[in-house]
């Protein structure tokens, strides 16, 4: 079998793809052909060695995928040969096949294609974790989403249409508010715009902005907050953008708003069982429609080192998710 290797922090062309004997599973495990593997910002950090997280040298990166049962460990029996699942592993996802505990997996319903389900665990745990626990978003509220053509801003903008709220999506060019749109938000935003406050003002009209929930960080997001209504929340999901912004305490004051971290990784390592739970909800909803997925990008998985690269550089409009399926040899967007 084929499988992604860092063995050295840098750039992607220093990945190597290596032939490496199939794994077998232990009792409590399952082998899982993987069809489809998803990819995150992070995972470009990662080989880099620039996350806050680093891992010992060398390692298999790729945490979320998609995939079918193909043997059973001896003690297993919540899962059959041939059951289309959808994971997250510790690493190794970049792969033909991987081991993992059948407890770590959850099936994958007739209606979602092995490619979207590819890059749902993170983004969507991410964003229903986000806007519901911790942002407790209402139905008819106002949410602008930051960065919303990338991976976690698409995730944000299904889950949040799903829970009933009016979102207005944000990004810098045609393109990506294009995408956006197609994403299911209800207004697009130009925030490289001088005025676009005062239109973000007019599109919240007359309730006003009642969160943000942001991926990005930088100049962006102190005139954000500073838009918020009187009992706004601001979500700090991530800093995309690579500068962590500052704010006046007294801000906070005078909007009568929130600051709120979401640190999904911190919350689901300290509470493992909130995955699960998190994962269950959002496929729950898309089994019975509730939840639009967004489209992924989608390219051949021995075109890694060329879409990390894309990834890094903000080239990628939506989930990037990197295809074994051997009937697809080009990129494709589906």
């Amino acid at each position: 079998m084929l499988k992604v290797v860092c063995k050295a922090f840098g750039p992607p062309e220093t990945l190597e793809r290596i032939d490496v004997p199939p794994p077998t599973p232990d009792p409590n495990e399952v082998l899982v052909h993987i069809d489809a593997a998803g990819v995150g910002f992070v995972d470009g950090l990662m080989i880099q060695g620039l996350y806050q997280i680093k891992p010992q040298l060398p390692y298999a990166p790729g945490s979320e995928f998609s995939g079918v049962v193909t043997a059973l460990g001896a003690d297993v029996s919540t899962l059959k040969v041939g059951d289309r699942v959808i994971g997250l592993s510790s690493g190794g996802a970049f792969a033909d096949c991987l081991t993992i505990s059948a407890n770590a997996l959850i099936p994958i319903p007739a209606n979602l294609d092995s490619s979207i389900a590819a890059g749902l665990w993170i983004n969507y745990a991410t964003a229903l974790y986000g806007l519901r626990d911790c942002g407790h978003l209402q139905p008819g509220e106002n949410v602008l989403i930051l960065g919303a053509a990338g991976g976690v801003g698409s995730a944000a903008i299904s889950v949040a249409k799903a829970m009933g709220a009016r979102v207005i999506a944000a990004a810098s060019s045609a393109e990506k508010r294009q995408a956006a749109l197609a994403y299911g938000a209800d207004e697009v935003l130009d925030y490289s715009r001088p005025q676009w406050r005062d239109e973000l003002k007019t599109l919240t009209q007359p309730r006003g902005l009642n969160l943000v929930y942001d991926p990005v960080g930088g100049d962006t997001a102190e005139p954000a907050f500073r838009s918020l209504a009187p009992g706004g929340r601001f979500l700090v999901v991530g800093f995309a953008s690579g500068t962590i912004p500052k704010l006046a305490f007294n801000l906070a004051l005078l909007k009568q708003a929130s600051l709120i971290g979401v640190d999904w990784g911190g919350a689901s390592r300290a509470n493992p069982s909130i995955n699960i739970a998190l994962l269950n909800t959002i496929l729950k909803w898309i089994e019975n429609e509730q939840l639009i997925p967004a489209a992924v990008t989608t390219k051949p998985m021995h075109t890694f080192k060329e879409a990390l690269e894309q990834q890094l550089a903000g080239r990628i409009l939506g989930k990037l998710v990197l295809l074994n399926t051997h009937e697809l040899q080009d990129p494709s967007t589906h």
